[in-house]
């Protein structure tokens, strides 16, 4: 029994250190983030935009033979 809460007691030393030596976030990369999604979401509005188009290209095509 002595030995499970000094092992549970190392491992929470332990744990504690690490936990405590984490980085901290910095705003800038909030930033950059943001900003990356932002051309994430225009990318994806032109990629669908394109499809439409094509789509639109396929049915005129279908319509002109039949």
């Amino acid at each position: 029994m002595k030995k499970v809460i000094l092992l549970f007691a190392f491992l929470f030393t332990v744990s504690t250190s690490f936990i405590s030596c984490r980085e901290t976030r910095n705003e800038d990369t909030d930033v950059e983030v943001t900003d990356d999604l932002d051309n994430v979401d225009e990318d994806i509005e032109d990629a669908a935009e394109d499809v439409g188009d094509e789509i639109e290209d396929g049915v005129d095509e279908v319509d002109e033979e039949f």
